[in-house]
Parts: C-alpha cells; sequence; structure tokens
C-alpha cells in the first residue's frame, strides 16, 4: 500500500518487500531515493491503479502530469546551455524531438523501467506510451522527493548526456507536414494552415508563425525564418498532440 496518500511519512525507511525496487532505482538513477513511495507511485500504471479506503484512486497520471512539465523545463535549459548560437526556432525543434512520445518511449526502455512499471495484462497493446509515461511520472517523482535543481543534474546526467546523441538527433529530419497531412486524410480529417508573418519590417529578419487546425480545432503554432519552417515546426509539435489522444 502507499502509506503516503493516506498518512504523512514522519520517517523513510526502507522495508523489506521495498529492497529490490530501491536498489533497481539506484542503479538506474545513479541515487538513493529518499521517499521510495513516490517512486512507487510513479511506477503504478492507471490499468493497474486502485482505490484506497477513503476512495482515492492510485495511479501515476499526477506524477506525470508533473514531470512532464519539469522535464520540458530541464531540457529548455539543457538545450540553451549546449547551443548558444542557436536561435529559437532550432531549440523548439530539438526540444519537441527529445520530449516526443517516441523518444520518451525509447528513453525508458533504454533505461529498463520496462521492468519496473506495475500494468494489467494486456494494456501494452491498448496503451502504447505506457513507459514513456512512466518516465515522466518518475520524473515527476524526483522532483517532490530531491528538488528541482537537483532533479535537472540527475536528468542531464543520467539520461540525457547517457542516451541521447544531440548530433544524430541534429541530423534527423523528417518531413512533418507531409505525415500529418497522409495520416488526416487516411482517418478522413481536415487540416488546415494558417501562416502569417509575423510583424514584418525592414530592420528585423522574416518570422512566421503558423497556427495548425485540426479538424477545427487549434492544436499547435510553429514559428520559423520561412513560412515551410514554420508549418513543419506546427506539424511536428501537432502529432506529438494527436499522439497524446490516441
Amino acid at each position: 500500500m502507499l502509506r503516503f496518500l493516506s498518512r504523512p511519512i514522519e520517517r523513510f525507511r526502507i522495508k523489506s518487500a521495498d529492497r529490490a525496487l530501491f536498489a533497481q532505482l539506484k542503479e538506474i538513477l545513479g541515487f538513493s531515493p529518499k521517499n521510495i513511495e513516490l517512486y512507487k507511485l510513479a511506477m503504478v500504471h492507471r490499468s493497474a491503479s486502485f482505490i484506497l479506503p477513503k476512495g482515492k484512486k492510485v495511479d501515476n497520471e499526477r506524477l506525470e502530469y508533473l514531470g512532464d512539465a519539469v522535464l520540458d523545463a530541464i531540457v529548455a535549459d539543457y538545450l540553451f546551455e549546449r547551443f548558444p548560437n542557436q536561435k529559437e526556432g532550432f531549440l523548439t525543434k530539438m526540444r519537441a524531438k527529445i520530449v516526443s512520445r517516441t523518444s520518451l518511449n525509447q528513453l525508458a526502455l533504454s533505461m529498463g523501467l520496462e521492468h519496473l512499471v506495475k500494468i494489467s495484462c494486456g494494456s501494452t497493446n491498448s496503451h502504447k506510451n505506457i513507459y514513456g509515461n512512466a518516465l515522466e511520472a518518475l520524473i515527476g517523482a524526483i522532483f517532490l522527493d530531491k528538488g528541482y535543481q537537483f532533479t535537472s543534474t540527475a536528468v542531464i546526467n543520467n539520461i540525457l548526456d547517457k542516451y541521447i546523441n544531440l548530433d544524430e538527433l541534429q541530423a534527423v529530419e523528417t518531413d512533418y507536414k507531409s505525415k500529418l497531412i497522409e495520416y488526416a486524410q487516411k482517418h478522413k480529417h481536415t487540416v488546415v494552415f494558417d501562416t502569417q508573418e509575423d510583424n514584418p519590417t525592414p530592420s528585423n529578419p522574416p518570422r512566421f508563425i503558423s497556427k495548425l487546425v485540426y479538424n477545427g480545432k487549434l492544436i499547435s503554432e510553429g514559428t520559423g525564418s520561412s513560412k515551410k519552417e514554420a508549418e513543419q515546426q506546427a506539424s511536428m509539435l501537432g502529432m506529438e498532440q494527436i499522439d497524446e489522444l490516441n
């Protein structure tokens, strides 16, 4: 039972039943967790959720929400420091590649999280982002357990630097707009790009903003120094939103 959800924990002790998980987390993360209950919760997919006596549902979705925001901030800072001469469009594109569902799922598998996540039988077939979501929940747990600065250092040293090759990631180019249009046509959905130049003046370099309206709903915005670049970025971010809904 995840006791911290029903009553405060005054001292964080590792029970014998949790020692194996503690050792696995220490091996994966490179540090010793303090509040093991947070990490246990991070590994509970909603398909394996349970209800506490007072009716509270227990799964990792709230930690996933928190971890998503924390990871975005960490990756933004990480790229800002490593590419001091690159513009906003490049940084946004690189961040989107790192935090994409595909990337997070692969990172989680590289870390071995599939051996820790609690799921119901058959859920991996219907919930393809289980492991990437668990990684975000794990980052949320680290944040609550250790604070932002510790989490940032741990994520950069033990995940980003360890498993992501930035040079290779830069070289990955995908025609996101064509993929999006192909997907929409297959499912008989509508796609509209509203692309405008943003406050053009002779003294400023051109900057375009593209709004992607999918099935009548605005789902993403992209920016770039050209119309094509802005629409590609909007398509990439839009596909992430569509993937979240599936």
